[in-house]
């Protein structure tokens, strides 16, 4: 059986290889070095091993995390250093003094590591709130500052690297003979070692603590009072999940009500979008079921999770799942749906899905809203003057289960790729595989990395051609330039939020993470110029892998003429466009059949498992008034996505507005929701 090196050591990235690759190999060579012994190569080892753990602390790389499991974590690592330093002082013959100075003060160094753990933990405890947001002022709770950043950022590694004094006077003492080098190396090695618990100890105090949680959340049940949201956007995910949420937070922004979005994990909120709208991240769930919602009159569901049924039980509002894409997916027509109050739809074709699936969700209860988020998806557009075709193959992920059809990468992948590098009629690729693409399966995380290395190849082949050569040279300032913008677009954007899950135990950092009203408006503007910048960058010839936040899947839409991708919500929002695009028949089932089952082919190419139709997919591209599927893409753009008018945000407010009526309406009939959040909340 063949084992993904990659998966196994979470090192994904050549960037971060080399790192990797220097501290492993800087433990045996200074162990060989410390027998010769050779106090150059020694110290050489040591310098690379102690500069590749930094690199991988700043990285954040996960072999961090798969070295700890193995119980060789930062402490062991440090303390194996320690040893060979002192194996060196015994080849050297450096006398007891300087050997005894080594091991003890050694000893002494992670004896004072201890309490300095302790006093962190009981540091992060005192600042952890049962709750963290983002956009709720927090001013009136009385949440105090943190300590500086230099004492909890990275703490524990850092305490380690204090220990530098102690091996430089060691080794220093073993070459010279002078015994005062590794007295001074180690009494300066404790002394930086007791001022980061002496510097953090001062923040123990009570009035540097936050409100304990019985207050705080007294504190949210009022502030909830008093701001009175209407709707809310619930979430729980892991964070590759994030962009399930944030495609609906531009329309929460613009609906006539007052939203508020909840979050089941911290781990989530340094990856929620730029955005005005109150986040609020209740991990506990018996927090989040005594929270006083009674003002909430409408509840929206990205993802079927369980812990939906943290928020399903709450009476006085109506629920709605809306999904994060529609297409002909059975994930979209899940048994799941009929715990909702209602399921929204972009268009006719989803109320069919349901229908034809029968899994209990009814038609009464299907509402079409639209899709509010395709509105950046520019129509038509041929190929540009003097320029070549682009085509975007954005594949989805493998799915939970191993059905067959759930992607094209493991099966038509690579053929796609070859047929359209490959191809007498040059067309430039831009390759978009799913977030989530290879996050269960390694060998999609194979085959995705088999696609790359073919663009890295035709790349290299087509610059190397004598046209495409001239071209590179002729925009080569143009590129520069663009680059140069789009580096001072980087530059100037704000900082970003806190990285990690940790960073948001602290209530300081929900205290200060507010946006200011405009903030989403200057975001979009940078949006714009960052995408306008990349793409002008580089060669409109150049085939490019497409990973990360950015460029988004609709700006590659707006780039592309074309599509191939999979049955998926893709293939839906690309219909919007009204390009032609082909869908895979990764399930082989067949011409006729694929097209019976799956509403978003009927005006698509098909392929096959070998790429056979993209010829036909290419002529369209190249001649659009010969494109025999280009009528049926009109009539399938209204029944997957709905009419054009009235526009889909306000469709999809209209909709929230009734149902909100409605939850009302219960909720008179019951004699008020007051009583009723009180008796659930008991």
């Amino acid at each position: 059986m063949s084992v993904d090196w990659r998966r196994a050591t979470g090192v994904h990235s050549r960037g971060r290889l080399v790192p990797a690759v220097v501290m492993a190999v800087s433990y045996p060579v200074a162990l060989a070095a410390a027998l010769v012994p050779s106090v150059p190569l020694f110290v050489t080892a040591v310098v690379a091993g102690y500069v590749a753990d930094i690199a991988l602390h700043q990285h954040r790389s996960a072999l961090l995390n798969r070295l700890s499991r193995a119980r060789a974590g930062e402490s062991i690592r440090f303390l194996v250093r320690q040893l060979l330093v002192a194996l060196l002082c015994v080849r050297l013959d450096a006398g007891a003094a300087v050997l005894t100075t080594a091991l003890t003060g050694a000893v002494l160094f992670y004896a004072v590591r201890a309490p300095h753990a302790v006093l962190l933990a009981l540091y992060r405890r005192g600042r952890r709130l049962p709750f963290a947001s983002r956009n709720i002022d927090l001013t009136t709770l009385g949440v105090p500052d943190a300590a500086p950043r230099v004492l909890t950022h990275r703490a524990s590694e850092r305490i380690l690297h204090t220990e530098l004094p102690l091996t430089a006077g060691v080794v220093g003492a073993a070459v010279t003979g002078r015994p005062a080098l590794a007295y001074a190396g180690a009494a300066l090695a404790l002394l930086l070692a007791l001022v980061l618990p002496l510097a953090l100890a001062p923040y123990l105090r009570a009035s540097r603590r936050v409100p304990p949680p019985d207050v705080a959340l007294g504190w949210l049940d009022g502030w909830l009072r008093d701001h009175r949201p209407t709707v809310a956007l619930y979430f729980s995910g892991s964070p590759p999940s994030a962009y399930q949420l944030n495609m609906w937070l531009p329309t929460l922004e613009r609906l006539d009500a007052r939203p508020l979005v909840i979050l089941r994990e911290r781990a989530l909120l340094p990856t929620v979008a730029t955005t005005t709208v109150p986040v609020l991240c209740v991990p506990r769930p018996v927090d989040l079921m005594n929270l006083d919602l009674s003002t909430l009159r409408v509840g929206l569901y990205p993802a079927n999770v369980g812990k939906n049924l943290h928020l399903l039980r709450v009476p006085t509002m109506k629920h709605v799942f809306i999904g994060h894409g529609d297409s002909d997916k059975i994930a979209s027509v899940n048994p799941y749906a009929k715990v909702y109050d209602e399921v929204w739809t972009a268009g006719p074709a989803g109320r069919e899905r349901f229908a034809l699936a029968d899994v209990g969700a009814r038609d009464e209860d299907i509402v079409e809203v639209g899709r509010p988020q395709l509105a950046p998806v520019a129509r038509c557009g041929g190929i540009p003057a003097g320029r070549i075709p682009t085509v975007l193959y954005a594949p989805t992920w493998e799915g939970w289960t191993d059905d067959p059809g759930n992607t094209s990468l493991l099966s038509a992948g690579e053929a796609i790729v070859r047929g359209l590098l490959e191809s007498d009629r040059p067309v430039r690729l831009l390759y978009k595989p799913h977030p989530l693409t290879g996050t269960r399966l390694p060998e999609a995380l194979a085959t995705h990395r088999r696609i790359v290395a073919l663009i890295d190849a035709a790349n290299a082949r087509r610059s190397a051609e004598p046209v495409w050569r001239r071209l590179t040279e002729r925009d080569a300032p143009r590129h520069a330039r663009a680059a140069a913008a789009l580096r001072a677009v980087e530059d100037a954007e704000p900082p970003a939020e806190a990285a990690t899950a940790a960073e948001w135990q602290d209530a300081a950092v929900s205290r200060d993470a507010l946006t200011p009203p405009d903030s989403a408006r200057q975001a979009q503007r940078r949006a714009d110029e960052w995408h306008r910048a990349h793409w002008e960058s580089f060669g409109w010839w150049e085939h490019r892998v497409v990973t990360g936040a950015r460029p988004q899947l609709y700006d590659c839409f707006n780039q592309a003429q074309a599509l191939v991708s999979d049955i998926s919500s893709v293939v839906s929002d690309f219909v919007a466009s009204g390009k032609p695009y082909a869908v895979v028949d990764a399930a082989a089932l067949g011409d006729g059949e694929f097209r019976r089952q799956n509403t978003a082919v009927r005006a698509a190419v098909i392929l096959d498992l070998d790429a056979t139709g993209l010829d036909a997919l290419l002529d369209a591209v190249f001649d659009p008034d010969a494109d025999p599927l280009a009528p049926a893409r009109e009539e399938l753009r209204e029944s997957l996505l709905g009419p054009a008018e009235p526009a889909s945000q306000s469709r999809f407010n209209d909709a929230v507005t009734a149902l909100a009526a409605r939850a009302e309406a219960r909720n008179r009939a019951q004699d008020g929701p007051s009583r009723l959040s009180r008796s659930s909340s008991r």
